[in-house]
């Protein structure tokens, strides 16, 4: 919220600024969120984590149909079993779960870790196009944060076109 409106402030100051000494002031508008979902490298990263998480998660899926069904068996048993049968079954699922919940845990950081190094890796790509696109077309000012933006100052999709463009090089 600081940040939006830090970034308003900015905006209206340069724009004052450049009516005031009747000057031309070119804006630009990134919308990152689009960036990061319609570019190409954004697509090959997600494709990237998905390829080398799946057989993880297959394990996990795999892992927790097995204990349901164990437990499933164990609610069906449990009547006909003697104490101490019951209870070591009950402690055994007790531990598979735990054991479960772990390697869970230990999934989704591993993931959460490699989506922030390939979000991190396509944001510092997206921020070269802008500076890129910032210089060559002699641009004031380009922001990545606002509250409304006209079409005529998006630049979203000079950003992706560029980024899918580089990708070969």
């Amino acid at each position: 919220m600081k940040s939006v409106l830090k970034t308003l402030m900015v905006t209206g100051l340069l724009v004052a600024a450049a009516t005031a000494s009747a000057q031309e002031f070119k804006i630009g508008y990134v919308n990152l969120d689009r960036v990061l979902r319609d570019a190409t490298p954004a697509k090959a990263a997600q494709a990237k984590l998905e390829v080398e998480f799946s057989r993880r998660e297959k394990e996990l899926t795999d892992t927790a149909q097995r204990i349901k069904s164990a437990s499933d068996r164990f609610e069906k048993d449990a009547p006909t079993l003697v104490e101490g049968e019951r209870g070591r079954r009950q402690r055994d699922l007790v531990e598979q779960d735990r054991e479960f919940q772990r390697k869970r845990r230990e999934f989704q950081e591993d993931l959460n870790q490699r989506k922030n190094e390939e979000l991190a890796s396509v944001l510092d790509r997206a921020n070269r196009v802008v500076k890129q696109i910032f210089d060559q077309e002699k641009y004031d000012l380009i922001v990545q944060e606002a509250v409304f933006a006209s079409p005529r100052v998006d630049i979203t999709d000079k950003v992706i076109k560029s980024l899918n463009t580089s990708l070969g090089k």
